[in-house]
C-alpha cells in the first residue's frame, strides 16, 4: 500500500515539475520569441505610436481629443462614447462599452440629435449632412476608426484651423484609410491626428499629450491630444 502511494506521489511530482517547465517556462518563452518576429513585433507590444522616441498612443485606441479653444479645433474626431459625460464626449477610455439602448429607446433617439446638432454646428454644415457613425457610439467606446465620409466632413475645418492646405489634409486622410472591396472602409483617426500634427511641425515636433503611461498597457487620459 504503502508502496503504491509513494509510486503515485512520485508520478505525480514528475507531471507538476513537467507541466511547470513546459507550461510555465518553454510555453512563454517560446510565445515571447514568436512576438519578436521583425512584423509581429509591433502587434504584439500594443501598436504603439512613438514620436520623438515617446509612446504617445495606440493605432488600436480612440481617444476623442479635447481642443485647448473649442471654437478653433484643429483635431479629427471620433466617433462619440457612452461612458462620456455628454452626450458627445470624451469618452473614458478606462470605462469601455456600449450604451446598451434599444434602437427605440427615447434617450438614445435624444442623444443621436444632440449630437448630430453639436457636430453640424463644428463643422458648419446642415444636420443631414452628419454621417451616421458621427453620431453613434461604437460597442467599446474606444474605436479609432470613423468612415471617410465623417473623415470628408472634417476636413474644411481642420485645414481651416491647421493653416494646411486642403488637399494635403485630404492626402493624410488617404494615408490613413484601410479596407475596401472586403472589409468596410475606415479611417484611424489616432495616427491621423499624429500625422496632422506632424505635418504642422515637421522640424523637432513634439506631441505634447497629457497621457499617462501606466503598468504595461498604454492607458490614456481623457485630455490625451495633439498639441493645439
Amino acid at each position: 500500500m504503502k508502496n503504491t502511494l509513494l509510486r503515485q506521489a512520485l508520478a505525480g511530482l514528475r507531471l507538476l515539475l513537467v507541466a511547470t517547465v513546459v507550461l510555465g517556462v518553454a510555453y512563454p518563452l517560446a510565445i515571447w520569441g514568436i512576438s519578436r518576429i521583425p512584423g509581429l513585433q509591433a502587434n504584439a507590444e500594443g501598436s504603439q505610436i512613438v514620436v520623438d522616441g515617446r509612446v504617445v498612443g495606440s493605432s488600436l485606441i480612440g481617444i476623442d481629443p479635447v481642443p485647448a479653444d473649442p471654437a478653433n479645433d484643429p483635431y479629427f474626431h471620433t466617433r462619440p462614447a457612452a461612458s462620456a459625460e455628454g452626450n458627445l464626449g470624451p469618452g473614458d477610455p478606462a470605462s469601455t462599452g456600449g450604451s446598451n439602448y434599444g434602437g427605440a429607446s427615447a434617450d438614445l433617439l435624444a442623444a443621436v440629435q444632440e449630437r448630430r446638432g453639436a457636430i453640424a454646428a463644428r463643422e458648419g454644415v446642415r444636420p443631414e449632412q452628419v454621417p451616421t457613425d458621427a453620431v453613434t457610439a461604437s460597442a467599446s467606446g474606444v474605436d479609432p476608426d470613423i468612415s471617410p465620409a465623417y473623415a470628408e466632413l472634417q476636413v474644411p475645418r481642420v485645414a481651416r484651423v491647421t493653416g494646411l492646405p486642403l488637399d494635403e489634409v485630404r492626402r493624410l486622410v488617404a494615408e490613413h484609410t484601410s479596407g475596401g472591396v472586403i472589409a468596410e472602409r475606415v479611417v484611424n483617426v489616432t495616427t491621423l491626428n499624429v500625422a496632422i500634427n506632424r505635418a504642422r511641425h515637421p522640424v523637432g515636433a513634439q506631441f505634447r499629450e497629457n497621457c499617462a503611461v501606466t503598468r504595461v498597457n498604454v492607458n490614456f487620459s481623457r485630455n490625451c491630444a495633439p498639441p493645439g
